[in-house]
């Protein structure tokens, strides 16, 4: 370790992030460990899934709170699609059919939450109404055709029996009962249709909700489809239309003359507890929440539309709850993933509405000797709280009185004077899509550059999962040390010990150190700075000839990470049969995100150990140039240049999802030349890229020091050696 005390302290490590290798003789770099011996990397045992373990962690001071909260927020905004929201074009609501059922009504309604996007449901209303009253939003889970659906004689005779129903009649639908005991609690009622389900058939069940295996004809670089690589390179989801649906639900019920702003309220169970927990985290206008037999630290949910990438990647529904902290918030649980809530995930929670003063306004409701449903005494349990919160005048426990059924020919939204748009639409899919996609772009092209930098910066925060504030402790294991004449060649490990990563690395140390290091990343890892005689390739010699500390390092799944010598062609997956990228990236970030956290660790440990580098530099060749693209804005003032060479690639190109450079929102937020316009105005060399992109970055860069943008086709040793020692 002394040694590298007195060689590699000065020396200043910057990352960047290696694609695949490349193919052919391997190069005769130097190695750090044993043969056949990979790192102690935590990275490479089984990836995470949904059935997980999700704790939560509690902060310890309410700044913690304020700051954590923040990013999970972001999380999710970004995972959904909704960063930036997309433009609220006009619901258009139709309200028809109205039933009269003497001491409230039920109505038929459908409104566009996007254009053509049709919501279809039912809304309950009390008959007797005095001033503003509140409203509940219900949100249901997957229980088929449940909106219009009812049980059986035996399935109700079997819930009666154990207590879940009370009634022979009202007891054959928890969807009605709900809705009905709330109109005459004096709360107008919106109960809609999941994508799939009752009369929301644009997209079916079977695509929304059972989605399984790639679709070709939908794999395109132009007109996707949904759970394509295109339609994750966008962060277009199942999940996000649902969560963009339940906030334009919330608009339409805001937009009726006798709702109460102050009194709305949100409840649903399983997916509908999902859907319930995402618009209280996100939607402020939500005053109380009651999501059902859903939040755990155990299984998050497992249906296609519960789940989207970059969502629960270091976080748990339980985070997701908590957001919603310190308004009055409801939980149920049952015999199933939620029956351990009482000692795992509630008890934390608790202690975080107890920091923020209201801890009693958080409420377990223990329901494990029932199944997983919305049962009689569950809706009971919500009745009461939402009496005791929103001063309904009802005497508690509240309990449900029986009603008159109404089968699903009288609640189905559709008729000959309103017919149903087209089912299972492929076309209109593709339309959705693309409509989603050009909005988001001209939300973006409406800000000011600063505006669009900052939020563009926001959403590669989330994409990558790592910032420069939570990069961790980095040390350096010294391991060998060669004299090369004119230069060192120190090998050794890079530990990241707060995230279990470790990377073998090379420092290329001249004894005639001038102050400025470089990060030279390769597609092949360290290896690409040496030829196949082992000697360092002529531009890399040049830097050390003139003074430049280089450093080579392998990233996750480069180098010696291969024993084998052969570069990764597949991203690792869980086990998950179905072919959605979410139930992997949904939990894990990618290898290109990985990548990156790899160049942080690398500049972390310089900053921390290395205060006499007068200029760090960052240099990705060979597949290596959009991970230091992505991995320079968050590194920000602690690098000074950087050589990108782009060899044009474009996130929107790719149509694997296990492609090791896919990234989930890679292509929307402006794709390759959006990362390289989030580092203006700093000093960048951009190699490869068409002159039309370097033109749209050159305002951008105006201003910067040096050279603010300089490009070529070809990277030229002689010129790098001139701008990197001047």
């Amino acid at each position: 370790m002394k040694d590298l005390g007195t060689m590699v302290r000065r020396v200043a490590l910057v990352g960047l992030l290696g694609l695949l290798g490349t193919v052919g003789a391997r190069a005769a770099g130097p190695e750090v460990l044993p043969p056949g011996q990979v790192p102690a990397d935590a990275r490479l045992g089984p990836v995470k899934d949904l059935n997980g373990y999700f704790p939560f962690q509690p902060p310890t001071t309410r700044e913690e709170w304020t700051r954590r909260s923040e990013q999970i927020r972001r999380r999710i905004q970004v995972s959904q699609g909704l960063w930036p929201e997309p433009t609220r074009t006009p619901l258009e609501p139709v309200i028809h059919g109205r039933i009269d059922r003497g001491d409230y009504t039920v109505e038929k309604v459908f409104f566009q939450s996007a254009p053509g996007l049709f919501v279809t449901g039912n809304l309950y209303r009390p008959k007797q109404v005095t001033g503003k009253v509140p409203a509940v939003l219900f949100a249901h889970g997957h229980w088929t055709d449940a909106r219009l659906s009812q049980s059986s004689p035996a399935e109700l005779r079997q819930e009666i029996a154990t207590g879940a129903e009370r009634f022979e009649d009202g007891g054959r639908s928890r969807f009605q009962s709900l809705c009905v005991q709330l109109a005459r609690m004096g709360c107008v009622v919106w109960q809609w249709d999941m994508l799939g389900n009752s009369d929301s058939q644009q997209i079916s069940m079977a695509l929304a909700h059972g989605f399984a295996k790639q679709r070709p004809e939908m794999n395109t670089l132009e007109n996707w489809g949904l759970f394509s690589p295109q339609a994750e390179a966008n962060l277009q989801s199942v999940m996000g239309l649902q969560t963009w649906s339940a906030i334009r639900s919330l608009d339409f019920v805001l937009g009726l003359p006798e709702v109460d702003p102050a009194r709305i309220a949100m409840t649903g169970a399983s997916g509908g507890g999902t859907q319930t927990m995402l618009l209280a985290a996100l939607d402020s206008r939500v005053a109380l929440s009651f999501p059902a037999v859903m939040v755990s630290t155990a299984m998050q949910g497992g249906c296609t539309c519960e789940n989207a990438s970059l969502l629960r990647v270091g976080v748990g529904n339980v985070d997701f709850a908590a957001l919603f902290a310190p308004k009055p918030q409801g939980l149920t649980t049952a015999n199933d993933w939620t029956r351990d809530m009482a000692t795992q995930g509630f008890p934390e929670l608790k202690q975080l509405y107890t920091l923020l003063g209201a801890s009693n306004a958080v409420m377990l409701h223990r329901g494990e000797h029932f199944p997983h449903n919305y049962n009689a005494v569950a809706r009971s349990a919500f009745y009461t709280w939402l009496n005791r919160h929103f001063q309904l005048g009802q005497t508690n426990p509240v309990i449900e009185r029986d009603y008159a059924f109404l089968p699903a020919s009288e609640l189905t939204v559709w008729d000959a004077q309103h017919p149903a748009p087209k089912a299972n639409d492929p076309d209109f899919e593709r339309r959705l899509l693309r409509w989603w996609r050009e909005d988001a772009e001209a939300r973006r092209q409406a800000m000011t550059p600063k505006e669009r930098q900052q939020s563009d910066l926001a959403a590669l925060e989330v994409m990558i999962g790592r910032a420069w504030s939570n990069v961790g402790t980095v040390r350096w294991d010294q391991i060998g040390k060669e004299d090369r004449g004119g230069w060192l060649e120190i090998t050794g490990l890079l530990i990241n010990s707060t995230h279990q990563e470790a990377l073998p690395a090379v420092f290329c140390y001249p004894k005639q150190w001038n102050g400025t290091t470089a990060a030279w990343f390769t597609g092949a890892g360290k290896e690409g700075l040496f030829n196949a005689s082992g000697r360092l390739i002529p531009a890399v010699q040049q830097l050390v000839d003139s003074g430049v500390t280089v450093v080579g390092v392998d990233l996750i799944h480069q180098g010696e990470f291969r024993p084998d010598g052969s570069p990764l062609l597949q991203t690792p997956k869980v086990k998950e049969t179905r072919e959605s990228a979410s139930y992997t990236f949904g939990y894990n970030p990618s290898v290109f995100a990985q990548r990156v956290h790899d160049i942080l660790s690398v500049t972390k440990f310089v900053v921390d150990h290395e205060r006499a580098s007068k200029r760090v530099v960052l240099i990705g060749t060979s597949g290596a140039g959009p991970w230091v693209a992505a991995a320079r804005p968050l590194i920000g003032s602690h690098v000074q240049l950087a050589v990108i060479e782009t060899g044009g690639f474009r996130f929107g190109k790719l149509l694997d999802f296990r492609d090791p450079n896919f990234l989930p929102g890679g292509a929307k937020y402006g794709d390759l030349p959006g990362l390289l316009s989030l580092s203006a105005p700093a000093s960048t060399w951009v190699l490869g890229e068409s002159g039309a992109v370097l033109a749209g970055l050159r305002g951008q860069y105006a201003g910067g020091q040096e050279w603010a943008l300089k490009d070529s086709e070809t990277l030229d040793p002689q010129e790098l050696r001139k701008w990197v020692a001047p």
